[in-house]
């Protein structure tokens, strides 16, 4: 069993009801505890094992919220926001990215567990939220708004920034089923899994990720290569520890391309992962032929 931790976006709630004097108090009441027990698990022996368990940090609220502030260099610093207004989410994404970050040194300096940022991005509102994530987050959920800009597709791509996309939750909230971006997404390469988000809400049975499976395979056609490589994905942007993914993945997991590939356990097909890294590798290469032509190298000569 892993945990993710969800923070939600609602300092303004806390703020209205005179429960926080300013933003700072929201990350002092979600980080200080997690110093404290890293850098004195004897005394904290209750948070210190909780938090083994713990893969990482989620930040969730409805995104279609709109700011009118806009987060810069000028923005207030946390103990300076005082206002009622709530804080834009990528104000929210940078401080959550900056703590969990001088976290992960800290624990790792002492040998222990680290934690991704993996937080709701893309479901909904502006595009900036988007932009914000592929700058601090390790992965994200839903990524629907990605199909409106190419040109950051283009990067989640190149990256492989890890996407895990909930098509039923999105089906009741944002985006009619046949209308996601899910199957286009899996095609042209990018790092997508399914994921199911809040069961008890959207699902119709116990086994609410074998129903994301079900119907995603029946609606889009997928092949049992497709559904078995949404499934590898699954693993390898998942918090499992390095140990639980050789078990799934095979020993030589990290390694790119069909290398790292063992069909026995992943059911992938050899060839489909050959495509996928020659492909991406190809991008890659194109770009940096581009910068070598933009800055006068030839690339025949390099």
């Amino acid at each position: 069993m892993r945990w993710m931790i969800q923070i939600p976006r609602i300092f303004d709630i806390f703020k209205s009801k005179k429960l926080v004097p300013h933003f700072a108090k929201i990350l002092e009441n979600v980080f200080l505890p997690l110093f404290e027990a890293t850098i004195n698990p004897q005394k904290h022996k209750k948070t210190h094992v909780f938090l083994k368990y713990v893969t990482g940090f989620d930040s969730v609220d409805d995104e279609s919220k709109h700011s009118d502030h806009m987060f810069s260099y000028k923005s207030p610093k946390p103990e300076e926001w005082t206002t009622d207004d709530n804080p834009p989410y990528t104000y929210y994404l940078f401080y959550m990215y900056a703590n969990i970050m001088v976290l992960n040194n800290l624990r790792k300096e002492r040998g222990l567990n680290t934690f991704l940022f993996r937080p709701h991005c893309g479901e909904a509102g502006s595009i900036t939220h988007l932009v914000s994530a592929f700058l601090t987050a390790d992965n994200i959920s839903h990524g629907l708004n990605l199909k409106k800009s190419p040109v950051l597709q283009y990067l989640y791509y190149l990256a492989q920034v890890p996407i895990a996309m909930s098509p039923l939750s999105n089906n009741s909230l944002f985006l009619e089923y046949s209308k996601n971006p899910l199957r286009e997404f899996l095609h042209k390469g990018l790092c997508v899994s399914l994921s199911t988000d809040d069961p008890m809400q959207f699902h119709y049975t116990k086994e609410a990720l074998m129903e994301e499976y079900a119907i995603a395979a029946q609606l889009w056609k997928l092949s049992t290569c497709d559904l078995c490589e949404i499934a590898r994905n699954s693993v390898l942007q998942s918090g499992l520890s390095h140990q639980e993914k050789k078990h799934f993945l095979g020993s030589n997991y990290l390694q790119d391309g069909p290398e790292g590939n063992d069909i026995r356990r992943t059911n992938v097909a050899q060839i489909r992962l050959a495509f996928r890294h020659e492909t991406l590798c190809n991008e890659l290469s194109f770009l940096v032929d581009a910068v070598k032509t933009d800055v006068g190298i030839n690339p025949a000569k390099s």
